[in-house]
Parts: C-alpha cells; sequence; structure tokens
C-alpha cells in the first residue's frame, strides 16, 4: 500500500473510533468508571513509549542534532500546554449560566484542533517510515478509546441526543485525516520529519499533563491502574524491538 493509503487508512480508522463512545450509555457510571481509568493508564503508557521508544529516536535516525529533537520536541509539548491553558480561559469567560452548552462546543473544538495536530505529526511519521507511522498511530489511538468514552459521555450529560453527539464526535476525528493529509501535501515543500519530536512533545503532554494526574486521583485499583500503565510501556518497547 502507498504511505497516502496508509494515511487514509489510519485517519478513517480513527474517525471510527470516534463511534466507541456509544457503549457509555449502556453501562452504570461505576462500570464506566472501572472501564475507563485502566484505558487511561494504558493509554499514558502507550503515549510515553511512543514518544521515547519511537518517535525519538526515529528523529535521531532521520538526521536531526539531539539539540534540535529536544527543542521541537519542547514545542510540540509548549503547544498543546498553551492550547490547553487557551481552552480552559475561554471557559472560565463565559457567564456561569451559559457554562454548560459552550463546553460540549468547547470539548469538540479542542478534540478537533488535537486531532489535526496529531494527524499532522502522524502522517509525517508514516513519510518518514510506515512502521513509524503504524506504532505512532496505535499509540495516538491507545489514547483515544477513552478520551472518545469521556467526550462523549459529556455531549449527552449536557442534553444532546445520542446521534447529535455522535455525529459531532466523527467530524471532530476527520480533523485527524485532515492533519494527514496536510502532512502529504505539504511533503515536498518542507522537512516533515521535524514534526516527529513535534509530536513526541504532544505526546508526553498527554500523558504527564492529562493523563496521569487522572489516574492518581483515584483512591482504588492502584496496582491494576500501575499494571495497565507499564503494560502500555512494555506493548511499545515490544515494538520497538521488533520494528527495528
Amino acid at each position: 500500500m502507498s504511505t497516502l493509503g496508509w494515511i487514509i487508512l489510519t485517519g478513517l480508522a480513527m474517525c471510527a473510533i470516534a463511534v466507541i463512545g456509544v457503549i457509555t450509555l449502556a453501562l452504570r457510571p461505576e462500570s464506566l468508571e472501572r472501564l475507563l481509568i485502566p484505558l487511561v493508564a494504558f493509554a499514558a503508557g502507550s503515549l510515553i513509549g511512543g514518544a521515547l521508544f519511537h518517535m525519538l529516536p526515529a528523529a535521531i535516525g532521520a538526521g536531526m542534532s539531539p539539540l534540535g529533537v529536544g527543542t521541537a520536541t519542547a514545542a510540540g509539548f509548549t503547544v498543546f500546554f498553551l492550547l490547553e491553558e487557551l481552552l480552559h480561559w475561554r471557559h472560565c469567560q463565559r457567564p456561569e449560566s451559559a457554562a454548560a452548552r459552550p463546553l460540549t462546543y468547547l470539548v469538540l473544538i479542542g478534540d478537533g484542533l488535537h486531532n489535526f495536530l496529531g494527524g499532522l505529526a502522524i502522517g509525517s511519521a508514516f513519510l518518514v517510515d510506515v512502521r513509524l507511522g503504524l506504532t505512532s498511530w496505535l499509540a495516538a489511538a491507545a489514547h483515544e478509546i477513552p478520551q472518545e468514552l469521556g467526550d462523549f459521555g459529556v455531549l449527552v450529560h449536557s442534553g444532546w441526543s445520542r446521534r447529535r453527539a455522535l455525529v459531532f464526535n466523527v467530524l471532530s476525528a476527520l480533523t485527524f485525516l485532515g492533519g494527514g493529509l496536510v502532512a502529504y501535501a505539504l511533503s515536498r515543500q518542507v522537512n516533515v520529519s521535524l514534526l516527529i519530536p513535534f509530536a513526541a512533545g504532544n505526546f508526553l503532554y498527554i500523558a504527564a499533563s492529562d493523563l496521569v494526574p487522572e489516574i492518581n486521583r483515584q483512591e482504588s485499583s492502584r496496582r491494576l491502574h500501575v499494571a495497565a500503565f507499564l503494560l502500555g510501556l512494555i506493548a511499545l518497547f515490544i515494538a520497538a524491538l521488533a520494528l527495528p
């Protein structure tokens, strides 16, 4: 399959993951929490493993200097930090009585921007090497599953119909495909390998700032959460050995 074919296929697969949120409707809140937190822990390990075992070594292997890799990684970390801070600030500026409805749109806007940047970076990974693209996509997909479960629950809880929440979740996920296609279109004009450590910074920020604190807030099943985190980390380490 061509590189463009892989970018399109994985972009559509990420859209399919957005549909997973419908299972929240069949679960009680306590059952959802028991399912969600181990998935979050696994996603955190996968994102860190994807960044450390695949993306950063690939950037160095592509000829980037260590300082350049560190700079691009810091840029990726900082951009996601600023994006999250901007969304929180916009939400806090809303009148309290109008908070619920804008919050749903902020969730979708934030998810759409996140997916676009992720698609841009992972599309670039496919342009460097298909194996790197696949492992990066798997790490991102591990994060998307618990995120989509949570986002769908927020939308329905805020009064959206199941159909509307599902449609908008899928539309938000389509920006991932858009980012991948933009990376492909720009590949002849710019060195897209610069986006690999940038994406590593994204992965590290999401894991360290959003996912790990969420895991640490849980008072029960800590051993299960640690095991799930290590499983995600080990899975990406094994993949690095199997796909050098």
